[in-house]
């Protein structure tokens, strides 16, 4: 029986380890994926203030242009105020000339500003555009990081799942199936150590009289409660995995 027992604790402890060992394999490209979002928010955020960069320069270039046209219109204006005769149009052409020189200047003015707003956003653009840089060269190592942790996953996977075959095999067949099935239905829990008089997976007092005869340790037994197979877990054969499977 202790030998069965021995068994039992080491393929249960075989299968927690595989469960660790899976869960942690399915954060990998879980965390991949977070990260690759974050980055391509990042760099989306860059391409806004790359855009609103660009409209900005259109903007005052555009501004720029019609400066030109005023100037172009003014010289005009101008000239053509030297040929003038009536008193009337001469009137009429000095206003015009006014009207373009204050649109010229409130256009001008506008240039001032949009230069002087597109320094702020050259910094935003600027400081964003290092936090993606830096975001993608972290993101490149993380990645490089997880995939090499996956293979050393994967490598210790194989080990585990060769290693509890092999523990399979030294294990009774009807045995086995009962532990695979109170497996699948106790959250991956089997067998169980009792200690104190008390199983230790459900928190149940075991009877007087099944614990002494747990104790005895002739027989195989399960826990009234919860079903689970059980062992007298104060006993030192059964203590830190004596028969060494619990070492990684």
């Amino acid at each position: 029986m202790e030998e069965t027992i021995k068994h039992l604790i080491g393929l249960q402890d075989y299968d927690i380890r595989i469960k660790e060992k899976l869960t942690q394999k399915e954060k990998g490209p879980a965390a991949v994926q977070k990260r690759k979002e974050d980055l391509e928010t990042a760099q989306a955020l860059l391409q806004e203030e790359i855009d609103k960069l660009d409209s900005h320069d259109n903007l005052r270039r555009e501004t720029e242009r019609e400066i030109q046209d005023l100037d172009e219109r003014l010289k005009k204006a101008e000239t053509k105020l030297s040929s003038i005769k009536s008193n009337k149009e001469y009137k009429a052409a000095l206003k015009e000339i006014d009207n373009i020189k204050h649109e010229k200047e409130t256009l001008e003015l506008t240039v001032i500003e949009l230069m002087e707003q597109k320094e702020e956003l050259a910094s935003v653009c600027d400081d964003n555009r290092k936090k993606a840089d830096a975001m993608k060269q972290q993101f490149d190592q993380d990645r490089k990081q997880i995939l090499r942790d996956m293979k050393i996953l994967e490598k210790d996977l194989e080990k585990l799942e060769k290693d509890r075959k092999d523990c399979c095999k030294a294990t009774d067949r009807s045995l086995l199936k009962q532990y695979d099935i109170l497996r699948g239905h106790r959250d991956g829990i089997a067998i169980t150590p009792v200690i104190e008089g008390v199983c230790q997976t459900c928190r149940m007092a075991i009877p007087p009289q099944k614990f002494n005869e747990l104790i005895r340790g002739d027989k195989l037994m399960n826990c009234p409660n919860c079903a689970r197979i059980m062992y007298w877990g104060e006993d030192e054969r059964y203590q830190d995995n004596p028969d060494g499977q619990g070492e990684s």
